[in-house]
């Protein structure tokens, strides 16, 4: 099986400069992962917090699952990240620095289990978004150019 991408945050890109990558398991309950298959998952305003020792999934929103209403899950809850200690430890230290911070940018199904990417990112300032702008505008523009 191969890598089936369910969500992904788009702004992560525009908004930050992506450092470091790392793939991370999600603990879930039964009602998440099969909310999480039916792509019912939103991590736009999701970020990951660090305290040393473990990564935690905040503020992502997880649908509740319909057919499992008696042991449905909460949509908000704080979900453990599965990472070794090196990992951790390379994150923490990213965080100690000004302006670093952890957010999640895309989850997928990996051989049936759910995985998030996270990207270790620094925060773009207002002129370096007008930089990006102009250069999608400027190479839309030479797109439509070489098809004429």
């Amino acid at each position: 099986m191969g890598k089936k991408i369910i969500a992904t945050n788009r702004k992560a890109k525009f908004e930050f400069f992506l450092l470091d990558n790392f793939e991370a398991g999600i603990v879930l309950r039964g009602s998440e992962i099969k909310s999480i298959r039916a792509r019912q998952i939103s991590i736009n305003e999701a970020y990951v917090q660090i305290d040393g020792k473990e990564a935690w999934l905040v503020n992502s929103h997880i649908a509740p699952y319909d057919p499992a209403s008696s042991q449905n899950h909460d949509p908000k809850r704080k979900r453990k990240l599965l990472l070794n200690k090196k990992e951790i430890d390379k994150m923490w230290g990213g965080v100690q620095q000004k302006g670093l911070t952890i957010i999640p940018t895309e989850i997928y199904l990996k051989d049936g289990l759910a995985k998030v990417n996270i990207s270790l990112a620094k925060g773009k300032k207002l002129f370096d978004k007008r930089r990006e702008i102009a250069k999608k505008d400027i190479q839309r523009e030479m797109d439509r150019q070489n098809r004429f």
